[in-house]
């Protein structure tokens, strides 16, 4: 569980940002809306459907513990998708990357492909995986965030508290570094 200051820390990035949360603002209409994408933030970074969706309702069990506070918070969307963040990196951390893997590509592979070619797939998909787990940090986040199309840069650069030049910075060095590693098979 992540320390008191690091919450208030994404306390204020919402603090911070463009559009006010009304003081009527009704958290059973905050599930459907904000669900989805929170689910695809954490599911980028766990790459296992049930972690995920315990990181979601993670996310909604600290509204309902701050609830008296979100008319302070001027973007929830961005607040939201930080926590998300934050608790599936946490989350990320206690469980062994070879635990998360696996499903993943298994569920991402489609059942009328030839065996052989599955198994094909499945590896390339693994290779993947590690390369991209073996960018920089920065460069990693900043890629996996951007994979989630309704994030804009400015949301991104928001949730890793950089500018957007940076964050566009990050996003082709990781994107580059990514294809360079790939096409030449090279693990480093």
């Amino acid at each position: 569980m992540a320390s008191t200051s690091q919450w208030e820390g994404e306390w204020n990035v919402a603090l911070v940002s463009a559009e006010p949360v009304s003081s009527a603002t009704d958290l059973t209409t905050l599930i459907p809306a904000y669900s989805p994408l929170l689910y695809r933030v954490a599911h980028s970074i766990l790459r296992n459907p049930a972690e995920a969706e315990d990181v979601v309702q993670d996310v909604f069990l600290r509204v309902l513990e701050h609830q008296h506070q979100l008319p302070a918070i001027r973007d929830l969307r961005v607040w939201l998708v930080r926590i998300a963040w934050n608790l599936a990196l946490d989350r990320r951390r206690r469980i062994r990357p070879d635990q998360l893997d696996q499903p993943f590509a298994d569920a991402l592979l489609s059942t009328a492909v030839p065996a052989d070619q599955a198994l094909a797939d499945a590896r390339h998909i693994a290779a993947v995986f590690r390369q991209i787990d073996r960018l920089p940090k920065p460069e990693r986040n900043a890629l996996l965030l951007s994979a989630i199309d309704e994030l804009s840069i400015a949301e991104i650069s928001a949730v890793l508290h950089r500018t957007e030049s940076a964050v566009r910075a990050l996003i082709f060095r990781a994107r580059t570094r990514l294809r360079q590693r790939l096409e030449k098979g090279n693990p480093s």
